[in-house]
């Protein structure tokens, strides 16, 4: 199976392996911060494959409803583990702006995919 990346997806893997070899670098003590960047990388690279699979799935709403499910997910994913870790370095009020914020993102890219 031959599969052809674009350019654009090599490049932002570059970028991504980069930044990710330099927060690991700077938060070597940290063993949370390390596991959160290694496991943010690891959704990014999944997300990008399965929005791959997207591109070349053919006319199958089944196959596709899938993927959607699983780029859904995803995001969910890393919308909470970004809001998990920048909400309690804010104020209270600013806090809960931030998890309302990822709770309406979240909410949206359900109706996005799934409902309209």
């Amino acid at each position: 199976m031959d599969r052809q990346y674009s350019p654009l997806m090599v490049i932002a893997s570059i970028v991504l392996a980069f930044n990710s070899i330099l927060a690991i670098y700077n938060a070597w003590g940290d063993a949370g911060s390390v596991a959160f960047v290694l496991v943010a990388d690891a959704v990014l690279l999944l997300l990008f494959l399965c929005l791959g699979q997207f591109e070349r799935a053919g006319g199958g709403r089944e196959g596709k409803g899938r993927i959607k499910g699983a780029v859904w997910a995803l995001t969910t994913l890393l919308t909470a583990m970004f809001a998990s870790r920048v909400a309690p370095l804010m104020p209270p009020v600013v806090e809960a702006a931030v998890w309302l914020m990822a709770a309406a993102t979240i909410a949206g890219g359900f109706w996005a995919f799934f409902l309209n």
